[in-house]
This record gives C-alpha cells, structure tokens and sequence, in this order.
C-alpha cells in the first residue's frame, strides 16, 4: 500500500528550514496514506498490507512527527519570538493552536490505527481521517507560504545552525 518513491538527497541539518519544509511532503504522504487506506479496509479488512500502512502512518507520527513539533515549538518558535516581530507572534500564536487540535486528532486517530496495525480491527473513521488531513495540509501550508519565508528573514545564519544542531541532536544524530 504505502508507494515506495524515488526521493532526491533530503536536505542536511545544515539547512534546517528545508528540512522542516521537506517533512511537510512527508507528513502529506502519510495523510495520503490514510486517504488509500480508507478505501483499502473496507474491501481487504485489516490484511497484511493494511497493517502495513497503519504501522508505518504510527511510527512516522509517533516518531518524526513528534520530532517536527518539537522542532518548531522547542527551537523555531522561541527565536521568532525573541525577533519582536508582531507577524511571528500572531503566527506562532495560531500554529500553537493548531498543534494542539491536531495532537487531539491523532490521538483519537492513532486508537484506530493500533487496531488496524494489530489486525484486530478494520476501523477506521471516514470524518476523522479527513479533518485530520484537511488540518494538516492547511498547517503545512501556512507554514510553507509564511512560516519558513519568515524564520528565513528574521533568523541569522548562526540562528539557523543552532537549529539544525538541536534538530540532529533530537534525532541522536552527531555533526561531530
């Protein structure tokens, strides 16, 4: 089910902004994931190949996912806010916001999802997976129209690799 594609170099840590902006794609995968999977279940069930889908749509949010946030919300976020720029307060007021509905809706989703992975189940919630996409994809773009051209015109080069270093080290990943 998940289409394995052929993916040019993703970018380094030393661009943390195209990295964030490269984990947006793959957060729309994983909602067009769900879209396939939607119509899958209701013809195969919860067969291999569905828990296949669930299992990697689980580990990318529970995992990378989480690290997105926490790149934003931990790293970005606090040196927009430090810049004094009233557009990066109200901006970051409003993706704050929208993390918090979309960590609810992965968290109903998610219960689904195990179910789905352990082969114990083939439900999986219509509505639920649309507002869960239709929120992402309006998040993931915000971001990319205002989000990353902003951090890229108030943050400094040195900003930046401070940035890229916290994201490494989330990711146990040494620049050393």
């Amino acid at each position: 089910m998940p289409d394995l594609k052929s993916s040019t170099a993703a970018p380094g840590f030393d661009n943390p902004l195209d990295m964030l902006h490269a984990c947006h794609d793959r957060i729309m995968d994983q909602c067009a994931t769900l879209q396939k999977l939607l119509g899958h279940l209701p013809q195969h069930g919860s067969d291999v190949q569905a828990q296949q889908a669930a299992q990697a749509v689980l580990r990318y949010f529970d995992t990378a996912g989480q690290f997105h946030h926490q790149d934003e919300e931990v790293d970005l976020f606090p040196l927009l806010h430090a810049s004094g720029n009233s557009d990066a307060e109200a901006l970051i007021k409003r993706l704050l916001d929208e993390h918090q509905v979309m960590d609810a809706q992965w968290s109903a989703l998610r219960s689904q999802l195990q179910g789905i992975a352990e082969g114990a189940s083939a439900v999986l919630e219509k509505k639920l997976v649309a507002d869960f996409s239709l929120a992402y994809g309006r998040h993931v773009m915000l971001e990319n129209t205002q989000l990353l051209p902003l951090a890229a015109q108030l943050l400094s080069q040195q900003q930046l690799a401070g940035i890229g270093k916290k994201m490494a080290e989330r990711r146990g990943v040494s620049l050393d």
